[in-house]
């Protein structure tokens, strides 16, 4: 069934249409400092649709990646990137527990909603990502912060490999968010 109802999205468009459409925005991003570590806090709007919701549920797991990137100010040459960090997250449905899992990539730490929109609503909010430390910084120079968030379809159950290899339509990155860092 999977399957089938990978194909007829396929062929007729839909997810690409469909799939990620709705609003994916950084809506607000700071940093504090805590014991000389430039802590990252951030709200994002991910899309919320159907077919999101049905791509879960057939198998497919979602990767949200939220990247920040931090440059020193040049007057005149290319702004150097003084730190490029990225948070991989990965969205899937348990079908057996009837549960949304997001699981941290890197640590492998994962959390369990009983909804989509729990889930979502936990993805969308990062408190407290350790992004730099003083020491990277040069005292007098001016930064600048950059954060973006993407949303990707990552694995796929082995019924829907053969069908949608080739596909690349659930792909998605918001533009940048930009301020100056604070002195």
């Amino acid at each position: 069934m999977a399957a089938a109802t990978a194909l007829s999205l396929a062929l007729t468009g839909r997810v690409r249409a469909d799939a990620l459409d709705g609003v994916l925005q950084v809506a607000s991003a700071y940093v504090d400092v805590d014991h000389s570590v430039y802590q990252l806090h951030a709200r994002i709007e991910y899309p919320m649709t159907p077919a999101i919701e049905d791509a879960l549920r057939d198998g497919v797991t979602l990767s949200f990646e939220l990247e920040a990137r931090i440059t020193r100010d040049r007057r005149f040459w290319f702004d150097p990137i003084v730190a490029d960090v990225t948070l991989r997250r990965e969205l899937v449905y348990h079908s057996i527990s009837d549960r949304y899992v997001v699981r941290d990539a890197r640590s492998d730490e994962q959390q369990s909603f009983s909804t989509l929109d729990d889930a979502l609503a936990f993805l969308s909010k990062v408190d407290g990502w350790p992004i730099l430390v003083s020491s990277q910084l040069v005292q007098g120079e001016q930064y600048h912060v950059s954060v973006r968030a993407g949303i990707r379809r990552g694995r796929l159950p082995a019924s829907l490999r053969a069908l949608l290899f080739w596909t690349n339509d659930w792909h998605r990155v918001s533009g940048w968010y930009i301020w100056t860092l604070p002195s």
